[in-house]
């Protein structure tokens, strides 16, 4: 929700970000259409990517969201939501280089915030917790 208003306020009162599928799982179509898609998104001031990790990228997937972000640093705008810190994005990449390149254009020139708390999705539902997230680098 809050990547969701920080778009609204991005793009001004009068426009709502569009919907768009999941990176993590492209179809052959997908991916044979990147360069075209590419062009398109470049178009775009600001993307936002919901949940960056909740799934594992495919390899192919993995190197098309590298691109995608590459192609935005410090052209263009990109909000990432994730559960996951960025120690635990080489299990979702696949790779710990491409992650350590990932994230090194993603957090220069950018805002992080970490939200902790109780889940809002949970609130009035007498859950207090959720299972915590181990990372790889916290189980060893």
């Amino acid at each position: 929700m809050l990547a969701t208003g920080l778009g609204i306020a991005a793009t001004g009162c009068c426009s709502r970000p569009r919907p768009s599928g999941s990176p993590g799982s492209p179809t052959p179509t997908a991916l044979d259409d990147y360069p075209r898609n590419s062009r398109r998104l470049r178009r775009y001031g600001l993307i936002i990517v919901d949940e960056v990790g909740y799934l594992p990228f495919e390899q192919d997937a993995a190197n098309l969201f590298f691109q995608l972000v590459s192609s935005r640093y410090e052209h263009a705008s990109l909000i990432l939501t994730s559960n996951l810190p960025f120690s635990g994005w080489g299990g979702v990449f696949g790779d710990q280089a491409v992650a350590a390149a990932m994230i090194d254009r993603v957090v220069h020139h950018a805002d992080v915030l970490t939200l902790k708390g109780a889940s809002y999705r949970l609130r009035n539902r007498g859950i207090d917790t959720l299972p915590s997230i181990r990372t790889q680098d916290a189980a060893d």
